[in-house]
């Protein structure tokens, strides 16, 4: 019995380091995209990057000898994730640009409670009074962190919101697609939302195509990189350990998220941001203790 523990405990403690690894993938993810889109188009820099994963995770499906093109990806669950992955990329890519990342990446962070409310309402899963009222406090965690009847309101900041609904929406649909659809399925159709995104927005920027500097192509390869990276480690991490142990630990992006932030592009943090971060994490957090005892 002792030695069943152990070994547990190990894969619990190995997949709470590939979560953390995955988290600081995409938080690195996420900088490299912003300094790129410091001198290449929005647009440009969204169908770049999406174009590096897919080619990427079309490779791996190759060398498995995974199909990508099968009937289970035209099924109705899969439809409406890929409208989420577009709608999501999309405003989140929208929000990490234009607003600064770390506000971005904790507002990121109200995903799992509105996945939980989702499952609820859509799914007609369990959440009992409590978890319904943690999953308040976190959204009004996210109204802290935007401020809507303060003088530094901006309505960007609703960029970041949207595209958490997003992410949302596509993890509530993922519940839903197929299990005949592996990783590296869902990563090639994820990246190729990306691209789709990004011509979506191309019909509304109107800016043409700029030649990549050695710099930003530098940016947009390490971007394609530790988001591949990251998409590995969290399935790693989910297959590992114990999803109750793991999960927890999805709430470090939080940490890289604002430490880019501050570090790289000179961000100050006022005291909403580190009260609706509170609120947030721990609801995130009550949420999942409630739901392991359940």
């Amino acid at each position: 019995m002792t030695a069943h523990i152990q070994t547990d405990a190990r894969s619990n403690l190995t997949g709470s380091l590939w979560m953390i690894a995955a988290m600081a993938g995409f938080a690195l993810e996420d900088a490299l995209l912003k300094a790129a889109s410091g001198a290449v188009p929005i647009w440009q820099v969204m169908v770049l990057f999406g174009v590096g994963g897919a080619l990427v995770f079309a490779a791996v499906a190759l060398a498995r000898g995974t199909q990508l093109f099968q009937p289970d990806v035209l099924s109705r669950p899969m439809k409406v994730r890929v409208l989420f992955e577009v709608f999501g990329r999309l405003f989140y890519v929208l929000a990490i640009v234009l607003t600064p990342l770390s506000s971005a990446t904790v507002i990121l962070q109200a995903t799992p409670l509105v996945v939980v409310a989702g499952a609820a309402l859509i799914f007609g899963e369990t959440v009992g009074w409590r978890r319904w009222s943690a999953i308040l406090i976190g959204l009004i965690g996210v109204v802290v962190i935007l401020q809507p009847t303060g003088d530094s309101f901006s309505a960007l900041s609703i960029l970041a919101v949207l595209g958490m609904l997003g992410f949302a929406g596509r993890d509530l649909a993922s519940r839903a697609a197929p299990a005949t659809l592996g990783t590296e399925v869902l990563g090639f159709y994820g990246f190729l939302s990306i691209i789709v995104a990004g011509l979506a927005y191309r019909l509304w920027e109107d800016v043409p195509i700029v030649p990549l500097d050695l710099y930003n192509g530098l940016f947009l390869t390490g971007a394609v990189l530790m988001g591949v990276m990251a998409y590995a480690s969290l399935m790693k991490a989910m297959r590992i350990g114990e999803v109750s142990a793991v999960t927890p630990f999805r709430y470090t992006r939080l940490l890289f998220g604002i430490g880019l932030g501050v570090f790289l592009f000179g961000e100050q943090l006022d005291q909403t941001m580190w009260i609706g971060s509170a609120l947030i994490v721990a609801s995130g957090l009550y949420i999942l203790w409630r739901g392991r005892r359940a």
